[in-house]
């Protein structure tokens, strides 16, 4: 059997259940609680064979002052070993709310060099809605991989260069959270977290970007980016913690664009370090 090379970032669940047995295939659980929701609907279910991409103890770097930082390349490379995946793999990443925290973990295989990855649309709950088989526990019997992760940088920006980009013309700063919350309308999730957005900053929730808990057509995708900005233009995307700001730069992906980058620290760091 050939192993799979992904041509999209983006793959059904129809997809999914047809190569799920394919030689190099990985699925990765990205499962995170909401701040605003933290029970999790399908808890105990699983895509079978998935195993559990931990973003939150694992993925991120716990030792620093803001929630999801970006990790270190070594404590990637070590944690995606763990995980058996290989320099080779095709790694299919989903989540239980449909189109959330899955995101995340894609923008990060991105920024250390993996590229043979994608996100289910509509995760655990569309393939539940197809009737496909599930189980309830993730994979433990895991041989370590030789996955080799290289950092491409200028995924993630940290607060520094957010405040040079902030009167860069050239960028746009766009933030996924509501637009109730972009608008100051409503208080922060995040307890002791001021309302507020970052200076020239514009808004596209992420949930605009979905339909029936999946991804919109491309063409109503490029539709939504195009009114707000050109492919000529970097995009750097912030929202509450560094979750949804990864779905639009997934949406962004897929409707061409490629000047991207994601905030890190997003509102929650912004917010609190800056007046």
């Amino acid at each position: 059997m050939s192993k799979l090379v992904l041509e999209t970032d983006l793959v059904s669940v129809d997809w999914l259940k047809v190569h799920l047995n394919a030689e190099n295939l990985i699925v990765l659980d990205a499962t995170i609680g909401k701040i605003i929701d933290v029970k999790s609907s399908n808890k105990s279910m699983q895509i079978q064979n998935a195993r559990f991409f931990d973003i939150k103890k694992k993925f991120s770097n716990t030792e620093a002052e803001f929630p999801n930082t970006f990790p270190s390349e070594i404590q990637f490379e070590t944690e995606a070993k763990a995980l058996g995946i290989n320099n080779d793999s095709a790694i299919i990443i989903y989540d239980d709310k449909g189109i959330y925290s899955s995101a995340r973990a894609w923008w990060l295989f991105k920024c250390f060099g993996h590229d043979n990855v994608a996100v289910l649309d509509g995760g655990l709950p569309e393939w539940v809605t197809k009737g496909f088989k599930v189980s309830h526990e993730h994979l433990k019997e895991i041989k370590i991989g030789d996955f080799k992760a290289k950092i491409k940088p200028e995924g993630i920006i940290n607060i520094k260069t957010l405040q040079r980009i902030v009167e860069d013309k050239s960028c746009i700063i766009i933030d996924a959270r509501s637009a109730e919350r972009f608008n100051s309308e409503v208080p922060e999730p995040r307890e002791g977290l001021r309302r507020g957005t970052i200076p020239n900053s514009i808004n596209i929730p992420f949930l605009d970007l979905l339909e029936n808990g999946v991804f919109k057509p491309v063409d109503k995708l490029k539709s939504i980016f195009n009114k707000k900005s050109s492919k000529e233009k970097e995009l750097v995307f912030s929202c509450g913690s560094g979750i949804t700001a990864c779905v639009l730069a997934l949406g962004a992906t897929l409707s061409g664009y490629d000047k991207l980058s994601v905030y890190d620290g997003s509102w929650t760091e912004y917010g609190t370090l800056m007046e």
